[in-house]
């Protein structure tokens, strides 16, 4: 199981939300850069970033930070948040990344998550973000009636190359997974499944890895304030499961 290392980025800063929440953030730098070659150096295999700003303004705003990182390190990175459409999805892989996330749009128009699927194959992941387990868009600003599940089924067929699954409630708050909900997902489509929200110490990461069918996990908080220490994490997921 892969861990990746999250770096969110509002108003060109690495932060935390809690609960997705804009006016809840903890800033922990202001050099994502720096952050990033941390991680890599750390022995991560990939690296995880968000555009906070972008999710709610439905279009890049942290690009300048996101083009820093790519330029500062050469372990893959993904990256979700105000990616819309296929212009900005060809944009950012032009620029590097190896892979976009794409969550707003999977619900409200998952025709260009199949296209961009066909257009670049093994570098389109979709992302699941949900209260309740019911799927939130715009940032988590809005609720919708979607199931998880059943969003996830829906593109079975169409080559997208990991699903990631957010608990909302979970995120930012350091109390554990909701290992239940992610791993009856993960058993529900054939798609990759990583983790996220949550995730806040090794145990979390182990109990994750040994439930054989989650494919990564996306950790934040806990490593900013070493409730997680990254190379050790990353040491012991490599280890067959008990």
């Amino acid at each position: 199981m892969i861990l990746y290392p999250a770096i969110d980025l509002k108003d060109g800063q690495c932060v935390r939300l809690l609960h997705g929440e804009m006016d809840k953030a903890t800033v922990f730098g202001d050099d994502p850069a720096a952050q990033a070659a941390k991680f890599q150096a750390a022995g991560c295999e990939w690296i995880h970033l968000v555009d906070l700003n972008g999710a709610f303004a439905g279009l890049p705003v942290n690009a300048a930070a996101v083009e820093a990182i790519l330029a500062r390190v050469t372990v893959p990175c993904q990256l979700g948040g105000g990616i819309r459409d296929m212009a900005t999805i060809a944009m950012w892989l032009e620029k590097g990344l190896a892979r976009v996330i794409l969550g707003t749009v999977a619900v409200e128009n998952p025709a260009l998550v199949r296209e961009a699927a066909r257009a670049f194959p093994g570098r389109v992941a979709v992302g699941i973000d949900a209260r309740g387990g019911r799927v939130a868009t715009k940032g988590w600003a809005e609720e919708t009636d979607v199931l998880v599940t059943d969003l996830a089924r829906s593109f079975e067929d169409a080559g997208v190359a990991a699903i990631i699954y957010t608990d909302i409630l979970r995120d930012g708050a350091m109390q554990g997974p909701n290992l239940a909900a992610t791993e009856a997902l993960a058993r529900a489509v054939t798609i990759p499944v990583i983790a996220s929200g949550g995730v806040s110490s090794l145990a979390d990461l182990i109990a994750l890895r040994d439930t054989g069918v989650i494919a990564g996990a996306i950790s934040g908080r806990a490593l900013y304030d070493g409730a997680i220490d990254l190379t050790a994490a990353i040491e012991e997921l490599r280890r067959v499961p008990r």
